[in-house]
């Protein structure tokens, strides 16, 4: 008689959307990415302490900049796409060592990073605009700051955003599309794609880092949470459109309470 061999995916409960692997078998790979983070943000604290809040570039050169939004970015970022980074590490290098999948793992979060360092370079030239903007007439900063809510807000209940959430939270289906890529450089070409969805999904929560302040840790630090849920939680799409309608208010508010607004103040607020 023939045996029919279970697949040991099979012996584990249905994955749901936004969790690929079970738990167990993501904990090594997760505490490794979330090293990674937790030093992106102690590089990101350290840096944000000694330079306050305020509108613009806050005086960077644009190479400073990307380092520190690179840092920033793998503060924010990582610890949701690391059951991605992990899934694809372990179905294309099945059969090899340890070793090879931290490899594979680390291209793959250098091409994620990547697509993130390039939406830099749109961000230091939109704070640029509104630095300026701010610094010839401070009282545009309110107006800069309602648009900006509105911009996200908008965006978190539009489509794109629903298929760039959808492809982040279950892209098992690119995953094994990727898998037909040339070997040279696949992993750092699978990080840029994913990174690419995610910027995607992602850059409009950015944007109102802009009236609450880019280097703002607090800020920062409520909107890594929010992309963390969005993406991983089961509620994650619903959350997307809760945020969108709370922007949405803000943008109503935003003229009206300077609070709303620490970013665009013409005077440095200190951390």
């Amino acid at each position: 008689m023939r045996t029919v061999h279970r697949s040991p995916v099979t012996k584990d409960r249905p994955l749901r959307t936004g969790v690929l692997l079970p738990v167990r078998e993501l904990a090594a790979a997760w505490a490794l990415i979330v090293v990674i983070a937790a030093l992106a943000w102690v590089l990101t604290v350290g840096q944000a302490r000694g330079m306050g809040v305020g509108p613009g570039t806050m005086g960077m050169a644009l190479p400073l900049f990307l380092v520190l939004w690179s840092a920033m970015m793998a503060a924010m970022m990582l610890p949701s796409v690391a059951p991605v980074a992990v899934t694809w590490a372990r179905g294309i290098a099945r059969q090899s060592g340890g070793a090879v999948r931290a490899l594979r793992t680390t291209a793959f979060v250098f091409g994620y990073l990547a697509a993130w360092t390039a939406f830099g370079l749109l961000a230091y030239g939109g704070l640029a605009l509104t630095g300026a903007l701010v610094e010839r007439d401070p009282d545009i900063g309110k107006w800069i700051g309602a648009a900006a809510f509105a911009l996200a807000g908008l965006y978190q209940l539009g489509p794109l955003k629903d298929i760039c959430l959808r492809h982040c939270r279950s892209p098992m289906a690119q995953l094994m599309r990727y898998a037909s890529y040339r070997p040279r450089m696949r992993d750092l070409r699978v990080g840029l794609h994913h990174g690419a969805y995610c910027v995607g999904c992602c850059w409009a929560l950015m944007v109102v880092l802009v009236p609450l302040g880019v280097m703002n840790v607090a800020a920062m630090a409520g909107v890594a949470v929010l992309i963390f849920l969005e993406k991983l939680w089961y509620r994650g799409a619903q959350l997307a459109r809760v945020a969108g309608a709370v922007f949405l208010a803000l943008a109503v508010l935003a003229p009206f309470q300077d609070w709303l607004l620490p970013g665009l103040q013409s005077s440095m607020t200190p951390m």
